[in-house]
């Protein structure tokens, strides 16, 4: 049976291990507060299809960046895939390069791990597999946020030239457009994940990134394979 794999990396609030973070509990808080992507898990979830749900919050480790962080642009504010960070440019976090390699080690590749195996999972069953990335974004832009405009669509499409076709794109314009929705196509967010074992050498593992505008989450529907 063809399933989609609805990746959902920013919904938990966990922080497995707290070495290296401030010791400053309310402010910690208040930032997983501002950048956790509520309720996607159960916005996003399915019965019948396969969910990948990152069971830490963002903060502790974002499996949405790449593990160098040599290619990572948002490494270069303290957001790289250990944040160092705040959104307000305070210090969060002193990571070392051992407890780097300690969370990388247990929970990020792990997670990717989990990932790989189930697009292989449907290439074997099914010959193709389609990754849904599945976010919500605030209607007003964090303070290191790459695009700053205001004006945001209510629903965001994120894609990759490689692996998200055209036919996907018009179907979710046009999906969006007859529920009378604004959609940004790569805006204000762009790019969707697509494992390293796939990434640019199988077309046949397609991905599409959809983000919700947090403050229309209560009429979103989940999306299905036939609706894309």
């Amino acid at each position: 049976m063809k399933k989609l794999i609805l990746h959902v990396p920013h919904a938990a609030t966990s922080i497995p291990n707290k070495e290296g973070f401030i010791r400053n509990d309310e402010k910690i808080q208040q930032e997983i507060t501002k950048l956790t992507d509520w309720y996607t898990d159960d916005l996003f979830h399915s019965e019948t299809d396969e969910m990948i749900v990152a069971p830490f919050s963002r903060i502790f480790c974002d499996v949405e960046r790449f593990e160098n962080d040599e290619e990572e642009i948002m490494s270069k504010v303290g957001m790289g895939v250990l944040y160092e960070r705040f959104d307000d440019d305070e210090l969060l976090r002193t990571v070392t390069p051992k407890l780097r390699e300690e969370v990388i080690q247990n929970y990020y590749r792990p997670h990717h791990n989990t990932l790989t195996l189930a697009v292989q999972t449907q290439l074997d069953l099914t010959g193709s597999c389609l990754i849904v990335d599945c976010h919500s974004f605030p209607s007003t832009p964090l303070l290191k946020g790459i695009d700053q405009s205001t004006s945001r669509p209510d629903f965001n499409i994120g894609t990759d030239t490689f692996h998200t076709p055209q036919n996907l794109i018009d179907r979710a314009v046009a999906y969006f457009k007859d529920k009378g929705y604004s959609l940004g196509v790569d805006w204000p967010y762009s790019g969707t994940i697509v494992p390293m074992a796939f990434y640019q050498k199988n077309k046949r593992v397609q991905s599409i990134m959809l983000e919700v505008k947090i403050g229309r989450a209560h009429v979103w529907t989940p999306v299905t394979l036939d609706d894309l």
